[in-house]
């Protein structure tokens, strides 16, 4: 068994090596001829505009631009001043031939190449006499613009072949022929074989820019007209040359010879059996010698020699559909893709298997597709380097399945219909726009882990990965919306947004991708938005939209595509909702937002009939509440048995320093772990597999006592010995969640890979992020994972005033907090809304909820905001821990007081969506304790203030001027000072 990882990265571990490739470009062409020939040559159309015409038709980048002079005087000028990379010359310029233009020119620049065209060769027999050392090659001009292609193509090959050899082994073709004529006739046709072929074998790569680098390793072609200088190429290049095409007649030692293309061939195959050979003749009786070497023949006469060498590529060279065949030629199998290729090499008849082997068609075929890392791995083995032939079937079809799959990570790859793998395949996209904020994190992540090597050397074993996913990019929302004219619904109320757009059609091309898609995949899914503004820097516009959770298991498929098209266009509808619609104009967002939706794989076991993750949660490289000796810069984790709704809305979860795991403050005694620890946990209930999506989560709440004994269990909870009062790691009675096996034994080194993936993420996006991340727990410790869900830029900073707070404004503050989030000065708040009972009910917090969304409507219609103030955590889900108001109720909050109180005592909650869109809106947020000493709560004097509302719960009150709001953040210590105290 080999290790599929290792075996691609041992050849081809930088990415950034077909960049390197094809250095030299030519870019500048100067072409010196007479106003006439100028003429001639542009008589069917403009030159420049053949050359562009053709780059174009063949799907080449960069087109070289060129410039006509019509004397030598001109030429040297622009020389002079600019840098070219190849001059074009026509056979008289004046009085002078091109031959003695050459001469000139290379006087001053005697490196740039001089290439002579000319309509024929008649007319340059008397110059040719005297000196022809001014020009390097002579083509012959026939009207065909693909010579332009093929000898600018020649010239770049021969310049890039030493680097490109030697730097990723790209394989080179000879020439061998030394009449003009006949280079110029063949030489397009060869070329034009050589890049459609390759572009046709790499029609199955997961994108444009990895076709195009790619086809910088296509096959250089290098062009000799003698025997001696063929021989010198061979042997320069004789660890790269895969096919030696030779004319039959040329000079061999300085005189013409009959058989020098034969002489050559049988020295080449004399030293490489594997080498393809190919003889040009226009006598067709050397037909019999080309056999006898063996070589293959080509009449040069042929009217159709464009398909006999493009049969001869797809046949000897690797190019087209590898072709299995027996000893005799009889076809038994046929594999166009690597997809097919990985499949066929176990199935074929073993003497068929064994033929190829021997005669390397296997490393031919890859390496013709540019795989040069896997070709060469292939090259170098043998069958005798096998107990049986079943051993080499499946060790290379081992290496094509790691071949695919190592080529499509860190990338997003095009959606394809007929050749989707899901095994291969981490980021697939449907659409041509924009990934949208979280996609774009995710295929950020997924370019990071596969460029970190280092990273999956000190954690393997312990594979750090991305879900499965696929992206729906916002064109198809665009298209969606148009479509079935929806836009009409922006502004109303989201349970009429929501059934329109489930009654709405999707796109036909999006409903056939996915149902091709949920034909391959079988895992629970998560459809998740990405909108255009999502995990933005400065506006996270983080949990505002919806997400659902599938079973995708429902025994009837009609049933799973229906789910999975109602579940994308919940997430589309979500865009319309009231929640983002506040958020939006809070940040002063006009345009409105472009939905991108994520289909992912969802992480976690099943366990009787739910699914959920060992551990799930978000991981800040920043803790804006620091203890002990920790620094900010440590960074805060906030984790949890189940999905990880417990953490981003504000639920008890468990938190440690990833940098001091060890050090809990929180669990130090019995007591607070039983006060601290998580009570519940979300699972998704597989049993429910309703036609009708009612529900957008799809989640359940479970208590921790309902979770089944299993391997994830066991290893994330401690166990609560009453008749002790202890904690221990095993035994029978209620279940704490500790994650002590984690944590403290190291079962999985969770800490680390966090640490690294902080220190990476904020490295690579430029300041301090946040990551979402599970983890998948299983029997088997070599199938633990870690898996990255999403990473965003995390609000820290903006300290650039000075902001001082006095002891005389702390003195006579209103509120006065040493636990403060922002920085900076506000002067324009007047209004306070408070919550007036603190030993209320905690079941009436959702009233709350809804008392307070009323008054923040009245404030924001006044065009003010106000303070929010009151015990627990604001924006927290679960209404036992705070009030759980939404962004539609405090959209006009400009700075928020949580009081801890001795009945709602909890923990300040970083890991929130709700915290992440109040820091990136730059709301003050003070965290005050009534029972800390340091901090200061005066409900005397903020009663004190003009009363405007009541209402069963709340104070709605004004200052006659305004509040000072003050806040440091290097010391998170903030102050509200009414100024009508003053």
């Amino acid at each position: 068994m080999i290790d599929p990882e290792n075996l691609v990265r041992r050849f081809d571990e930088n990415a950034s090596l077909f960049h390197e490739l094809m250095s030299f470009k030519v870019r500048e062409i100067l072409l010196v001829s007479s106003p006439y020939d100028a003429f001639a040559l542009e008589e069917d159309g403009s030159l420049a505009q053949r050359i562009i015409n053709e780059y174009n038709g063949l799907n080449l980048s960069a087109p070289p631009r060129l410039t006509h002079v019509s004397t030598v005087q001109e030429a040297l000028q622009h020389l002079s001043k600019r840098k070219f990379d190849l001059v074009l010359c026509m056979p008289f310029v004046g009085s002078m031939d091109a031959f003695s233009v050459g001469r000139q020119i290379k006087k001053h620049q005697p490196r740039l190449p001089v290439i002579l065209l000319t309509p024929n060769l008649h007319c340059l027999e008397a110059a040719s006499q005297r000196d022809c050392s001014g020009v390097d090659r002579t083509y012959v001009w026939t009207r065909d613009s693909r010579l332009l292609l093929a000898l600018i193509k020649n010239l770049e090959d021969h310049v890039n072949v030493k680097a490109d050899t030697r730097t990723a082994m790209v394989r080179v073709l000879i020439l061998v022929e030394d009449s003009p004529e006949y280079i110029s006739s063949f030489l397009p046709i060869l070329y034009q074989a050589v890049v459609q072929q390759t572009r046709s074998v790499l029609e199955e790569s997961f994108n444009e820019e990895h076709r195009l680098l790619k086809m910088r390793a296509r096959p250089k072609i290098l062009l000799a007209s003698n025997y001696e200088e063929a021989r010198k190429l061979i042997r320069r290049y004789r660890d790269y040359v895969f096919c030696v095409m030779s004319d039959t007649r040329f000079t061999r030692k300085g005189v013409f010879d009959d058989n020098a293309g034969i002489r050559l061939l049988r020295y080449v195959r004399k030293n490489d059996k594997d080498i393809s050979l190919l003889l040009m003749s226009s006598d067709s009786f050397n037909q019999q010698k080309a056999e006898q070497i063996p070589a293959s023949f080509v009449d040069k006469n042929s009217s159709d020699l464009l398909q006999i060498i493009k049969g001869y590529f797809e046949k000897y060279l690797g190019f087209g559909d590898f072709v299995f065949r027996l000893p005799d030629g009889q076809e038994v199998g046929r594999a166009k893709n690597f997809k097919e290729f990985e499949s066929a090499v176990c199935t074929i008849p073993e003497i068929s298997f064994l033929y190829h082997a021997k005669r390397q068609h296997f490393s031919n075929w890859v390496m013709a597709r540019s795989e040069i890392g896997m070709a060469t791995l292939l090259g170098a083995i043998r069958t005798d380097d096998f107990d049986t032939v079943d051993s080499m079937r499946t060790y290379l079809s081992e290496s094509i399945f790691a071949l695919r799959k190592w080529r499509h990570q860190g990338v997003v790859a095009d959606f394809e219909k007929h050749d989707f793998d899901p095994r291969v395949i981490d980021i697939v996209k449907i659409g041509d726009g924009s990934l949208g904020g979280k996609a774009r994190g995710l295929a950020f992540l997924s370019s990071l882990l596969h460029s970190r090597q280092d990273i999956r050397q000190k954690f393997y074993g312990y594979p750090v990965k991305i879900p499965k996913t696929l992206v729906i990019t916002t064109d198809i929302f665009n298209d969606f919306v148009d479509s079935n004219m929806l836009f009409y619904l922006c502004g109303g109320r989201d349970h009429i947004v929501r059934r329109q757009f489930l009654k709405a059609q999707l796109p036909e091309i999006l409903v056939e991708s996915l149902r091709i898609f949920l034909k391959k995949v079988f895992w629970p899914l998560a459809v998740r938005s990405s909108s255009m503004f999502e995990d933005a820097q400065y506006r996270p516009y983080a949990g505002l939209y919806e997400t659902v959770m599938l079973p995708n298991d429902h025994q009837d498929f009609e049933v799973r595509l229906k789910q999975l098209q109602d579940a994308v266009k919940l997430v589309y509808a979500s865009t319309f909702f009231a929640n983002p619609r506040s958020y939006a104009k809070s940040v002063g967002q006009k345009r409105h937002d472009s939905m991108s939706v994520i289909i992912q794989q969802l992480i976690g076991q099943k366990t009787g009939s739910y699914f959920y993750p060992a551990i799930s949660g978000v991981a800040q490289s920043y803790n804006y509440y620091p203890i002990s000796y920790m620094k900010p810069e440590d960074g805060i984790v906030s984790m949890a048995l189940g999905f990880g709704k417990a953490v981003v809305e504000g639920e008890k979860c468990f938190r440690f320093c990833p940098k001091y795991p060890k050090i809990l403050p929180q669990f130090s005694t019995v007591d607070l772990m039983l006060k601290n620890t998580q009570r519940y946990f979300y699972a998704l209930d597989m049993s429910c597999n309703e036609d009708d999506l009612t529900n957008a989560a799809n989640l359940v709440k479970l208590e921790i006592s309902e979770a089944q004994e299993n391997y994830a269990i066991n290893n994330v909870c401690s166990t609560y010995i009453e008749d002790e009062q202890r904690i221990r790691e095993s035994g029978v009675g209620p279940k704490v969640v500790l994650f002590s096996q984690i944590l403290k034994y190291k079962l999985f080194p969770l800490a680390d890979i966090i640490n690294d993936m902080l220190m990476i993420c904020e490295k690579g996006m430029g300041g301090p992020v946040e990551i979402e991340f599970a983890v998948d727990l299983t029997g088997d410790a070599h199938k633990n994972k870690f898996y990255l869900l999403q990473t965003r830029p995390l609000i820290v900073g903006g300290e650039v005033e000075d902001v001082r707070l006095s002891e005389h404004e702390i003195n006579k503050a209103l509120f006065y907090s040493e636990q403060t989030l922002g920085h900076g000065l506000n002067t324009d708040i007047e209004d306070i809304i408070l919550v007036k009972d603190f030993g209320f009910s905690l079941d009436k917090t959702p009233i709350i909820a809804r008392e307070i969304s009323e008054i923040n409507s009245k404030i924001a219609r006044r065009g003010k905001k106000y303070i929010l103030a009151g015990p627990g955590r604001w924006g927290s889900a679960d209404p036992l821990l705070g009030i759980p108001v939404r962004w539609h109720d405090i959209s006009a909050v400009g700075a928020i007081v949580e009081l801890v109180t001795e009945q709602v005592n909890v923990e300040p909650s970083q890991g929130t969506h709700f915290f992440q869109n109040i820091t990136s809106l730059n709301i003050f947020y003070m965290t005050i304790s009534l029972g800390k000493t340091a901090d200061l709560f005066d409900r005397k004097q903020i009663e004190g203030l003009d009363l405007i509302s009541e209402t069963d719960h709340l104070l709605h009150l004004r200052s006659c001027t305004t509040f000072t709001i003050k806040v440091d953040g290097k010391t998170a210590h903030g102050v509200i000072v009414s100024n009508q105290t003053n």
